[in-house]
């Protein structure tokens, strides 16, 4: 990981609004990093934040899929995933796949905003880092 990381940020409907506040709130830390995220939470940073956010495909349509390969080939640092454990998805299947990949891979992700705070104040999100590799 280099010192400017690869940010992804996913949120189910009913933390779209959380994650919005939350990157609001972080929008400064998070300008110094390369964001990116599915669909509609995509274009809704982008709108909310005036920052240049990839957008990958909407979870459902495969964007929880997408996420997963990129982090397989380490293309992503870092996953805030605000997803609701509460409300089934009817991509419930990806959503876990990702979460298992992302632990695979050894890549740190952050399913609220205490852990997103606590991530993204590390000082290690301003160095280079490299991860241990997960044994096979």
């Amino acid at each position: 990981m280099g010192s400017r990381k690869q940010v992804v940020m996913i949120a189910h409907d009913n933390r779209k609004h959380d994650l919005l506040d939350w990157a609001s709130y972080n929008s400064g830390t998070l300008s110094k990093h390369q964001l990116s995220a599915t669909g509609t939470t995509g274009r809704l940073l982008s709108e909310s934040l005036g920052l240049t956010v990839h957008r990958y495909l909407s979870g459902p349509m495969g964007g929880d899929q997408q996420i997963g390969a990129a982090i397989a080939e380490g293309r992503i640092d870092l996953v805030v995933f605000f997803w609701d454990p509460l409300e089934q998805q009817p991509h419930d299947v990806d959503v876990k796949a990702l979460l298992r990949i992302a632990v695979v891979y050894n890549t740190p992700i952050a399913c609220n905003r205490s852990t997103a705070d606590f991530l993204l104040s590390s000082p290690l999100m301003d160095e280079r880092y490299t991860p241990f590799a997960n044994a096979d």
